[in-house]
């Protein structure tokens, strides 16, 4: 394993982003690299710091509070009933813990949920309550794993996605070129019958 693997294997996996970084991994990345330090994981906490600093063999740190302070996980929960189907908080959840459809109720699968609390701010109707984490899924390496694969899968899907439409742009640009270039044969044959027949007219 890789310093960075072995860092990203003690970080909570909740893909918060508090940090600073897109997700657990390039944090860690970072502080293998000494772009970050080990004190700006809020989930992770004052244990967490410790377990990085055991393994970095550097001093602990308090929390950094500019990037948020430390307490209890959460799991998020949808008030269904108050659910308008806006799908904001499926676009922005990192771990696709988060089913429903447009205008269709959505609800929240708690195994799947870090608490990252992205959510929170993307319901535009306020519809979505913190309940405390169950104790064992706290610190739990199995959940902290399953997390991880998530925001993996999740990451390699938005980038499929990315390609294609950009692919799909870039033919539509191309298409479009060579309909209005003068080298198209349908507009050259247009532009010769009207010089003919300006010709004739003159």
């Amino acid at each position: 394993m890789s310093l960075a693997d072995r860092i990203d294997a003690l970080l909570p996996q909740t893909q918060c982003e508090q940090c600073g970084y897109h997700g657990c991994r390039p944090y860690a990345e970072a502080i293998a690299s000494g772009e970050a330090n080990i004190n700006q994981c809020p989930p992770g906490g004052a244990i967490g710091i410790a377990r990085l600093a055991a393994l970095l063999d550097v001093p602990v740190l308090p929390l950094d509070p500019e990037h948020g302070i430390e307490k209890p996980r959460t799991l998020a929960r949808i008030v269904e009933a108050d659910c308008i189907g806006c799908t904001k908080c499926i676009q922005v959840c990192p771990v696709d813990a988060i089913v429903g459809a447009s205008k269709v109720m959505h609800t929240v699968m708690s195994d799947d949920c870090t608490g990252c609390e992205l959510c929170v701010p993307a319901c535009p109707v306020d519809c979505i309550v913190l309940e405390p984490m169950p104790l064992a899924q706290v610190d739990d390496p199995v959940h902290a794993d399953a997390s991880r694969t998530h925001f993996q899968r999740r990451e390699a899907r938005l980038s499929h996605e990315r390609q294609r439409r950009e692919e799909e742009l870039a033919t539509r640009k191309a298409e479009v070129a060579a309909m209005t270039t003068p080298t198209n044969p349908v507009l050259a044959a247009l532009a010769r019958a009207k010089a003919k027949q300006q010709g004739k007219t003159s």
